[in-house]
């Protein structure tokens, strides 16, 4: 589904021209997605709202080449002031720069104005996975029978969630699966997932996971046939994610877990625990589906003891 434009920018014509233009570059050549492109067209809306006011009238393509280093800060601290977190800070500059950069490329601008800014600092987030008695207790289907829903759905809980911590899958990933997905797991032990990017990957499916995902087909109560969604909400559609958030949600409280369990919790729970017991990070890469090996390294300081006793084995020097 195409996302729904925004109101257009506050700005001269030919600004908003070009904006709209920078836009369309980012969907038809660099193929950008939906929800980024709305990004970027707020991040925009948002500079250009500023300036509107920072320089007493709606914003041209010659105002724009004209700001200063200090006048971009001025907006970021504009935005600071309004409670604006450093992440969001860093990914509304860069939306800038990738606007500044797209007038440079067309003789309208030069970019030295955004380059010459360095971006917020962002805090360090270190994953929180979950011990791995309370990982297998959230996948369990008699953990799910007990929140009083049809067995049918406490089984399909259970088997999505088997695959967030037994095969490391985005809860985007494991929603997306196809009945005829179901039969290559049973039949091969694999499943071939299509990630962030297009990039398709092969992950190996545990025998609880296949069983767990039995376990649903046996109960659930809609045939399912080739090329229908395997997993289904109550209305035979393909199950929206967020069914499994407040499901997990619900048995945090009668499983003693933090806030911290989320779905995606069990994703990095996955990870750690390969990593703590012997798991290399090139192999936990390609399960995870990471473009970049930065991606995973996260989890090595999850558990830098474990890092350090592999080291000190298997360094020639140690």
């Amino acid at each position: 589904m195409s996302a729904m434009p925004t109101p257009a920018f506050s700005g001269q014509p030919d600004l908003v021209r070009e904006g709209e233009d920078w836009l369309k570059s980012l969907k038809n050549i660099k193929r950008v997605a939906d929800a980024t492109l709305v990004a970027y067209r707020r991040d925009l809306g948002q500079f250009l709202g500023f300036l509107e006011t920072h320089l007493g009238a709606p914003p041209s393509v010659k105002d724009i080449a004209g700001l200063l280093p200090m006048d971009i800060r001025s907006w970021l601290a504009s935005r600071r002031q309004q409670g604006t977190s450093s992440r969001s800070l860093a990914r509304s500059l860069s939306s800038i720069r990738s606007f500044y950069r797209f007038l440079e490329r067309r003789g309208l601008a030069t970019s030295t104005a955004v380059t010459a800014l360095r971006a917020p600092k962002i805090a360090h987030g270190v994953p929180k996975p979950l011990a791995p008695e309370k990982a297998r207790a959230l996948s369990r289907h008699d953990a799910h029978a007990g929140l009083s829903v049809d067995p049918w759905i406490a089984a399909r809980d259970a088997a999505v969630v088997s695959l967030l911590y037994g095969c490391g899958l985005r809860i985007s990933e494991a929603l997306s699966l196809d009945f005829e997905d179901a039969d290559t797991a049973r039949r091969d032990q694999i499943l071939r997932i299509k990630g962030k990017g297009g990039k398709t990957r092969l992950v190996p499916v545990l025998g609880t996971v296949s069983e767990a995902i039995d376990d649903y087909l046996k109960l659930c109560p809609i045939p399912l046939q080739y090329g229908d969604p395997l997993f289904l909400g109550v209305r035979g559609k393909r199950l929206n994610p967020r069914l499994i958030q407040l499901a997990i949600e619900r048995l945090r409280g009668a499983l003693g877990l933090p806030d911290t369990a989320t779905p995606h919790a069990l994703r990095h729970s996955f990870a750690t625990h390969l990593l703590s017991r012997g798991g290399d990070l090139r192999t936990i890469q390609e399960l995870l589906g990471h473009a970049s090996l930065s991606s995973t390294q996260i989890y090595t300081e999850v558990d830098q003891a474990r890092i350090m006793e592999v080291y000190e084995k298997a360094h020639p020097r140690a």
